[in-house]
């Protein structure tokens, strides 16, 4: 059931040629994607070497790890989640487009509504690298 904090899922989700969606101009946004010049934003790619369908069967198990997130939709190199908080329900949006030939995920997780999200999807995404980069 969805929460009046859980906000529209946005309609510019998924890898196009290459790219995620950029982030908004509200500090509720990290993106591999992001100009390296903008701290707030920017955050590292996660590294992974390996075929495309091993590198999103890992991504999968570190999502599937992690509380409360649910994954919508999965392409042979896409994935999108969902996060919800835990007290008001508030609904995060996490994208992973895998470049095999870069050896990375491009990684782009923003909050769907509010202004600031103290810090919570920049943390999503480094618990995530630690998890993707964990042994098999």
């Amino acid at each position: 059931m969805a929460s009046l904090l859980s906000g529209r899922r946005p309609d510019n989700l998924g890898g196009k040629n290459g790219r995620l969606a950029p982030c908004k101009r509200s500090p509720n946004c990290v993106s591999s994607q992001a100009d390296r010049a903008d701290a707030e934003h920017y955050i590292g790619p996660i590294a992974f070497k390996g075929a495309t369908a091993e590198a999103m069967a890992a991504a999968r198990r570190a999502v599937e790890a992690m509380e409360r997130a649910r994954i919508v939709r999965e392409d042979r190199s896409y994935l999108y989640s969902e996060f919800s908080s835990k007290l008001l329900g508030f609904v995060d949006d996490l994208e992973l487009l895998y470049d095999e030939k870069a050896g990375v995920f491009h990684v782009r997780s923003a909050s769907r509504l509010g202004r600031r999200d103290f810090g919570v999807n920049r943390a999503r995404v480094e618990k995530l690298r630690a998890l993707i980069a964990a042994p098999r």
